[in-house]
């Protein structure tokens, strides 16, 4: 392979999701719509959402609860199919080879690290037999040496002991379940982590450790990660792009730098605005008003056009378009109309 290929290669970008959608079918049973003639109910959990991850980066996801963050977490892994877009790792369509044999060697360069670390691990089994279990399942290691040799490593790699090994997961507080989480989805040597909410159910001095050991990781191995939060402080310090969500569909999406001094959506604006600042006491804030419409009968035009002090005519009939504005994409009609 050539120089220029070479060059081309590295330039693209490893993770690319292309108007990526999921519409799940929440109908009661057919023969109780026939009877109280009700039609079917749709909700459209992601919209339309488009993003690029280069190697060794991490794109952020935030918005409110109910946006559609982890169900785009959940076609990445591949755990939902989409009902239309295509996602495409390392320049291959990633969905269709989830449906073959050699999908298993695609799963080992993607894992996933779940939002519980209370749920997502085995009670029954030994922390050593959770870790190993990738390892035999794909074929990595088969010797029992081997495979002790690997999970101790792991261990170690994320600040545990080596003797830790033996012991059950009710054993171990929440960040060092965490922990355990991150070593198994390490065990297969992935190229692309897809973080859910990881810190959200740790405490906050438990969290800063585990996102100390996150980026000590993607440093050392190179890792990219899609890093899924609520909370803009662990945004702030995790990631290099973000992606603000509302209502399945991503309204900004920018460097982490741009966002954060020079917000252009009202709602990426109200989210920042509600954060308290140490040193803005005394200053009036704009709350985030207004809840969430409901996902099953969202409002026309732009989604956010009924909690939105910008909204008009042109907001309430007709859905804005993700437009290139510098570095940064916007879905609003205030800031192309020069109305921000």
């Amino acid at each position: 392979m050539n120089a220029p290929e070479l060059k081309k290669i590295a330039a693209e970008p490893l993770v690319k999701a292309t108007d990526l959608a999921k519409t799940f079918d929440v109908s009661p049973p057919w023969l109780n719509r026939v009877i109280e003639r009700k039609p079917r109910l749709l909700l459209r959990a992601v919209d339309g959402v488009s993003f690029e991850i280069e190697r060794g980066q991490t794109l952020a996801l935030v918005g409110e609860s109910g946006c559609g963050k982890s169900t785009v977490a959940r076609l990445l892994v591949g755990l939902y199919a989409p009902t239309r877009g295509a996602f495409s790792f390392d320049g291959e369509d990633a969905h269709a080879a989830y449906e073959t044999p050699e999908g298993r060697k695609l799963r080992r360069r993607i894992q996933m690290i779940f939002q519980d670390p209370y749920a997502s691990l085995n009670p029954r089994w030994r922390v050593e037999d959770i870790i190993a279990e990738p390892l035999r399942e794909h074929g990595i290691e088969n010797s029992p040496d081997a495979v002790r040799g690997r999970v101790e490593a792991l261990l170690q790699s994320v600040g545990l002991a080596a003797q830790d090994g033996i012991k059950y997961p009710h054993q171990f507080s929440g960040g060092q379940r965490q922990r355990i989480s991150i070593a198994r989805a390490l065990a297969t040597h992935p190229e692309f982590l897809v973080c859910d909410e990881p810190t959200s159910a740790l405490d906050v001095s438990v969290q800063a450790q585990v996102l100390n050991i996150m980026k000590d990781l993607q440093r050392e191995q190179g890792l990219t990660y899609l890093f899924i939060s609520h909370n803009l402080a662990v945004v702030r310090h995790v990631s290099d792009q973000v992606g603000v969500m509302y209502l399945g569909r991503l309204v900004e999406l920018a460097p982490k730098h741009e966002l954060f001094d020079n917000p252009r959506h009202p709602y990426t604006r109200m989210l920042l605005d509600a954060i308290p600042k140490m040193h803005d006491t005394g200053r009036a804030r704009t709350p985030v008003t207004g809840e969430v419409p409901n996902p099953l009968n969202p409002p026309s035009g732009c989604a956010f056009n009924p909690r939105c002090p910008l909204a008009n005519a042109r907001c309430r009939n007709e859905r804005p378009e993700l437009l290139n504005s510098g570095p940064v994409r916007v879905a609003c009609h205030a800031l192309e109309e020069g109305r921000l």
